[in-house]
């Protein structure tokens, strides 16, 4: 894995993380009711959920990844169509769609719980780990390592993410409610994942 590689990942990633998914809308959700700090300690449950794929991802596909090259091959341009419609889905995404607010009366433990099963139920995330961490893998390094980089550049980038929304949805979840702000946001992720999508499409492997 390369420093190129890494700074590819990065921007990818976070573009993945911010996204307005039912996750981060759930942690605004949270946060207007039960506030920001409880939010943030609710999205443990998510990050615990996000470890969980990692580790099937890395211990399922090390061995794949070094004996079949097609097999990677098809995995890196399957990640990137996949990118792409991401950022097709979010461009068109309808901007007048507003999260369930949580509802009331739960404890930090009740609220992790559902961040966990709306995580791990969540097939957008499968993908993620399954199709968009492989194709940054080199197979001609160690498998495992890389997938521990990236896994853990990824929790960290989730965790800013569930920390941002939480404090966004306090402090801002009003702004975030109009339509307008809500589509502008909607096409800067879009940007980013179409950007990192057709990057990766047209990458040479080393």
């Amino acid at each position: 894995m390369t420093l190129t590689t890494i700074l590819l990942f990065i921007p990818a990633c976070f573009a993945l993380n911010m996204a307005p998914g039912p996750n981060n809308l759930l942690s605004m959700a949270n946060a207007r009711r039960y506030g920001a700090r409880a939010a943030c300690c609710a999205g443990v449950g998510r990050l615990l959920a996000f470890v969980g794929m990692i580790t099937l991802a890395a211990t399922g596909l090390a061995t794949v990844l070094y004996t079949s090259e097609t097999l990677f091959l098809t995995i890196k341009v399957a990640g990137g169509l996949y990118l792409l419609w991401l950022a097709y889905q979010l461009w068109t995404a309808d901007p007048s769609d507003r999260e369930q607010d949580a509802v009331g009366g739960k404890s930090l433990f009740q609220l992790a719980r559902q961040e966990f099963f709306l995580a791990a139920g969540n097939p957008k995330a499968i993908l993620i780990f399954t199709a968009f961490l492989p194709q940054f893998v080199d197979p001609a390094g160690s498998i495992e390592m890389q997938f521990l980089i990236l896994g853990g550049l990824f929790i960290t980038l989730e965790w800013v993410a569930i920390a941002g929304y939480a404090f966004f949805g306090k402090a801002m979840g009003h702004w975030f409610s109009r339509p307008s702000l809500r589509k502008l946001f909607n096409r800067l992720c879009a940007g980013l994942l179409g950007c990192a999508g057709v990057g990766l499409l047209l990458a040479h492997r080393e």
